[in-house]
C-alpha cells in the first residue's frame, strides 16, 4: 500500500511539473503577431494567417471557424471571420490588408485543427499583401511573448 502511495505522489508531482512548464503557449520565432492574437507568415507578397496558440488555448476546443470568401478584401485590424469554441465565440482580425487568395476549407470539416496545429494545418486564410509597410506595426515573437505574459498577469 505504501509503495502505491509513493508512486501516486511521484506521478502527481510529475504532472504538476508538466503543467507548470505549459505556463505559456508556444510562439514561432519567424512569424509576426497582432495584439489581437493572430499570426502572419510572410512569403514574398503572400501572407498566411491564423490564430495563435495562446488564443486557441484560451478559447478551448474549437467547434466552428467562420471563413472569409476567397477574393474578398481585408483590412489590417478589421474583422474577417470568427472562431467558435465550446467556451466562446471570438472575432478574428486581419493583421494585414490585401485580397484573400485562399481559405483553409479543411477547417469546415475539422475546426479542431486550430487547436491541434495552430501554426500549421490550422491556418485560416492566405492574403496577397497590399501594403507591406503594415508588417512593421506587428509584433515579433519576443514582443508578442511579453505582451501575452503581461496580459495573463492581469
Amino acid at each position: 500500500m505504501a509503495s502505491r502511495l509513493v508512486w501516486a505522489s511521484r506521478a502527481a508531482s510529475y504532472l504538476r511539473i508538466q503543467t507548470t512548464l505549459r505556463g505559456f503557449a508556444s510562439v514561432v520565432k519567424d512569424l509576426k503577431y497582432a495584439d489581437s492574437h493572430e499570426w502572419v507568415k510572410v512569403d514574398g507578397n503572400s501572407a498566411t494567417i491564423g490564430i495563435t496558440d495562446h488564443a486557441q488555448d484560451h478559447l478551448g476546443d474549437v467547434v466552428y471557424v467562420e471563413l472569409p470568401e476567397a477574393g474578398a478584401a481585408v483590412k489590417q485590424g478589421e474583422g474577417f471571420g470568427a472562431v467558435e469554441s465550446v467556451k466562446a465565440t471570438s472575432d478574428v482580425y486581419s493583421p494585414v490588408s490585401g485580397k484573400v487568395t485562399e481559405v483553409n476549407e479543411e477547417l469546415s470539416n475539422s475546426p479542431g485543427l486550430v487547436n491541434s496545429s495552430p501554426y500549421g494545418d490550422g491556418w485560416i486564410m492566405k492574403v496577397e499583401i497590399s501594403d507591406s509597410g503594415e508588417l512593421n506595426k506587428l509584433l515579433d515573437a519576443e514582443k508578442y511573448t511579453k505582451f501575452c505574459e503581461e496580459e495573463d498577469a492581469h
